[in-house]
């Protein structure tokens, strides 16, 4: 027999054809007058999953989170939820609920009614009874039984960003979007709720949509991402798929942190690329698997992530664990617990960032600001990139 728990699962878990996306873009434009704010996207979020838009300020994603909600119809192209198209539908037609970035509670309203609310606005409306054991099932489902007869004003951040995913949940929807629902959030209590909804994620096994700028959300949070730029999806895929393996430099500095290195192109084979800096040092790096292959008329940029740096004393030589090695002096130096920062200074690179885990403290704990250093890597380490 199911435990109560799960039955409130499966009460919630939509039950169609896997096969089919829950969320499909086909080639959608939506304009305002001369403004193109999302250009010919195509993209698929498939069923179950976890999927994030994530970009900078004006890039798109906002607009792709309305279109999905039915707040925005496309200029052209058309948007599929479960296989059906949505142009033309209205928001509350459609199989999606939305929790917004401040939560949109009603402070009149005790915790119980404001759960409630979506139910009590169905034609035909259940029943009393009906609709208060829902509420109670979903306040349990995320973790606030017997907050019923709580007003809004008397609970907690974390606990009223609940609240709303339990107005949001109770009315099964097929497809939940989740508007930057952690801004207001302090770090701390934004990193417990980022693994609280990863966790009621999972449990509700329906697919959840979130629009963020914030890079460590998306990782932390995403099956799937797509990092989106004036309009357009540059890139989708899994977060290490996105860190390791971005298509360009831009998609390299928005997820995590690089040290990106210009140069003239010396060389663009089938698997890599080797470039001449203004200073004449020469730095070779493979292509990630999805990145384009570069040619003669190419802009080409060799990405290093700070991690994969070593970090030595001036007297140490590293010529033969690296392919290139430079010296340097130490700038900066900031702890963070389980990592070192370091920023080091150097004639032939310039600025570089370098980050020394826990395991390197032996090696690094006795350097600070203005000492001399060498730093290096080895090619394999890099990444060789379009820089556009």
């Amino acid at each position: 027999m199911l435990s109560s728990r799960t039955e409130q699962i499966h009460k919630l878990a939509p039950s169609c054809d896997p096969a089919v996306p829950d969320i499909e873009f086909r080639q959608v434009t939506k304009r305002y007058g001369e403004v193109v704010a999302v250009d010919r996207v195509d993209l698929e979020v498939r069923r179950g999953a976890f999927h994030s838009l994530l970009g900078p300020s004006g890039c798109g994603k906002t607009t792709s989170l309305r279109l999905i909600a039915g707040f925005e119809q496309p200029t052209a192209g058309d948007v599929l939820i479960g296989g059906s198209s949505m142009v033309g539908v209205p928001p509350f037609r459609r199989p999606v609920n939305m929790v917004f970035q401040h939560y949109a509670l009603f402070p009149h309203l005790d915790v119980t009614d404001n759960v409630g609310y979506g139910l009590r606005q169905r034609a035909p409306r259940p029943d009393r009874s009906e609709i208060a054991q829902r509420v109670e099932e979903t306040l349990a489902l995320v973790r606030l039984p017997g907050f019923g007869l709580r007003r809004i004003w008397e609970l907690s951040g974390g606990q009223q960003q609940r609240v709303a995913l339990a107005r949001a949940l109770i009315n099964h929807p097929t497809v939940l979007l989740l508007d930057e629902p952690l801004a207001a959030l302090d770090r701390k209590l934004r990193r417990e709720m980022q693994m609280e909804l990863q966790t009621l994620q999972r449990e509700v096994g329906i697919t959840f949509v979130l629009v963020t700028h914030d890079q460590e959300e998306a990782l932390s949070m995403s099956d799937t991402i797509s990092i989106m730029r004036d309009g357009r999806v540059v890139q989708t895929g899994s977060p290490r798929e996105l860190y390791d393996a971005p298509v360009n430099r831009y998609v390299a500095d928005f997820i995590g942190q690089s040290n990106f290195f210009s140069g003239h192109l010396l060389e663009a084979g089938p698997d890599g690329a080797r470039i001449r800096t203004e200073t004449g040092i020469e730095i070779a790096a493979p292509y990630p698997p999805t990145a384009v292959r570069l040619n003669g008329a190419d802009r080409a940029v060799i990405a290093v992530r700070p991690e994969v740096i070593g970090l030595w004393p001036e007297a140490t030589r590293a010529e033969n664990t690296c392919d290139i090695v430079v010296r340097g002096r130490i700038l900066n130096r900031i702890y963070l617990g389980d990592q070192t920062d370091f920023s080091v200074a150097s004639d032939m690179l310039g600025e570089v960032l370098v980050r020394a885990s826990k395991t390197s403290e032996a090696v690094v704990s006795g350097l600070a600001p203005g000492d001399a250093v060498v730093i290096g890597w080895r090619h394999k380490a890099g990444l060789a990139l379009a820089d556009n």
